[in-house]
This record gives C-alpha cells, structure tokens and sequence, in this order.
C-alpha cells in the first residue's frame, strides 16, 4: 500500500502548477464539449471546413494577388457550387429509389416468403424421417417470423411515414444555413481569430502551440489524404463491379457504399451483405453470388490498403485509430469517428512541442 502511496506521489510530483492549469482547463473543455458539440455540429463542421478551405483561399491571394475577401468569396461560391450539384443529384437518385422501394417493399417481402414456401415444400421430402412434431414446430417458427418481417416492413415504409420524415426537413435546412453562414464568416475572420488566440499566450507557449498545430495540421492532412484515396480505390473497384452486376444501380449505389465506407467498424459489407442476401434468397443466385464475391473483395482491399496508407500518412497505428474513433462514436455520435482521432493525433503533437510532459515511470 504504501508502494502504492509513494507512486502517486510521485506521479503528482512530475506535474508543476501551471501544468496543473492545463489539465484542469483541458478537462473542463472536454466535459463542455461533450454536453455542447452534440448541439453544436453545424458549427463545428463550419469550422473544420473553414480550416480545410484555408490553404485554397491563401494559394489563390499569393497566385492571382488579391485580398482575402476576393479570394474567400471566390472559394466559397466554387465550394458551394460544388456541394450543390453533386448534393442534388445524390438527393434526387436517392429519393426517387427510396419511394420506390417503399411502394415494392412488400412485395419484396412477398417475393421472399414464396421462396420460403418453395423451399418449405421442397423440404418435405428431405424431413420425412424427423419427428413430426420436430418440424412442425420449426415451421411455425419460420412463418411467424416471416410474418412479423412482412408487418414490420409494410409498416415502416409506407408512404405516410416516408412522409414524416421528409417533414423534418426544414430543421436540416435550418442547420445548412447555420453551417453555410457560418463557413463564409469563418473563412474571413480566421487570420484574426488565430492572431487574438496568440496574443492570449506567452511567447514561449505560442511558439509550442504553433509547432503542435503545424504538427495537427500536417497530419489531419495525411489522414484527410488517406481516407480519400482508399475511399477513390473503394468507389472505383465498386463501379466497375456494379457496372457489370447491376448496371441500372451501379452510379448511386457506389456512391452510398462510398459514402458509408468511411465507417471502418462497419463498412461496405454493410450495403452489400443484406442485398447478396436478398438476391440469394429470391432465386437470383449469379449476381447474389456477385455480389458477395464484390463484397469480399472490398473488405480486402481496406485491410489491405488502409493501414499502409495510414500509417505513411499520420504515422497512427491502426490499432489506435479504430480505438480512438470507436469511443469518439460512443460519446460523441457519428461526428465522434472523426473527432476522436483527431483527439489522439492532437495529444501527440502536444507532447512533440513539449505542452505535455509523460516522463514519469511506475
């Protein structure tokens, strides 16, 4: 015990007083954030985009030599064209197979229980030696199955509650509109709010301060590079494989395996997986089967790929990465994946420029 004793002691030693004021302002920040950043994510979005946009901005006043209000007006009507035109063809596709979906939910529903029933009888001849009472029961067990299945999915996709939904929607306009004033603003007053933050710290802190945010920025950079270029490799070899499976679905439906691809705990096989399984079980066994065979190939290649992309590029060990975006996704939400990488990256740039000091041993 009093081993114990002596290394607290000790490890309290390593920590002077105005290290002291750090941690206590860092975890008062972290506990905030957790409480506020849920609220807050238009704006936190603003701002990481703002950060991301900057070097654009910065190019184009060195290149064409002009103010900085001519050139962030210029990147934000470029940027905002952009997300337009690809946003509203997305949208559009997407709601349009959506409906549709919703009116033929049912009888895909209806498409998987005749399949049940052709196998059910084909069975029969296999389970004529079982108890009766054996299958009997597995059946049942089956049917009652499908049935809440098909009441669940009639439910849920009619076209009332697709409806509901869609009245949501002004609240996510709002937020857009939050995010893109926001961004406009950001974009102007960053040289300023990064001079006002600096004059708040003392020389020796500013200098430590910008080496670990040059040290954050080189590196969110590099994770920003990798994610895009697995994610390019992803939607690629996902296009060509849907071009030749399901070409009718191929464009919007690489674009959603794209897009959830940047989850790694859930991936591809996300998409892929229930719709192999549908096209299975209704018969369709040659594109089920491609389908498959297209997911296993995506899940190989991000395990190939992303860790040797990643470690090059934010020098984080996979391992790290997938614990940090795992607990950033149970405390703060979908936007946590990012953030909690983003957390660990930070905390090692700020022992790099010597803002924290870990030298103590147990």
């Amino acid at each position: 015990m009093s081993h114990e004793r002596s290394y607290i002691v000790k490890l309290f030693r390593y920590f002077s007083k105005r290290q002291w004021i750090i941690t206590i302002l860092l975890l008062v920040t972290i506990i905030a954030g957790y409480f506020i950043l849920p609220l807050s994510i238009p704006l936190v979005l603003a701002f990481f985009t703002a950060l991301f946009l900057n070097p654009a901005i910065r190019w184009m006043q060195f290149r064409f030599k002009v103010n900085r209000k001519f050139a962030v007006i210029v990147v934000f009507l470029v940027f905002l064209i952009s997300i337009t035109i690809i946003g509203s063809y997305f949208v559009t596709r997407a709601v349009t197979h959506v409906v549709n979906f919703a009116e033929n939910g049912p009888n895909y529903v209806n498409q998987i229980n005749e399949q049940f029933i052709k196998w059910e009888s084909d069975l029969d001849h296999l389970t004529q030696d079982l108890p009766p009472d054996f299958v009997k029961e597995v059946k049942q067990g089956v049917e009652d199955s499908l049935q809440d299945l098909s009441t669940s999915v009639k439910d849920k996709f009619q076209l009332e509650k697709i409806a509901s939904t869609v009245s949501v929607v002004p609240d996510y306009l709002v937020s857009l509109i939050v995010y893109l004033l926001t961004l406009f603003m950001v974009m102007l007053e960053l040289p300023k709010l990064k001079t006002a933050f600096y004059n708040n710290l003392t020389e020796e802190t500013a200098e430590k301060v910008k080496f670990m945010n040059a040290r954050l920025a080189y590196v969110v950079i590099g994770f920003l590079k990798a994610q895009f270029l697995v994610s390019i490799i992803i939607f690629i070899v996902s296009l060509i494989g849907l071009l030749i499976i399901v070409p009718e679905y191929a464009v919007l439906m690489s674009l959603i395996i794209w897009l959830i691809d940047f989850i790694p705990i859930i991936g591809s096989i996300v998409i892929l997986g229930p719709w192999a399984l549908y096209m299975l079980i209704t018969g369709e066994v040659v594109i089920g089967t491609e389908l498959a065979i297209l997911a296993i190939i995506l899940l190989a290649i991000r395990r190939t790929v992303e860790p040797k992309v990643m470690g090059k590029h934010i020098g984080l060990s996979p391992l790290a990465t997938l614990i940090a975006m795992y607990l950033g996704l149970q405390i703060l939400g979908i936007l946590g994946f990012i953030i909690g990488p983003i957390m660990v990256i930070a905390f090692n740039s700020a022992k790099e420029a010597g803002i924290i000091k870990w030298n103590f041993k147990l």
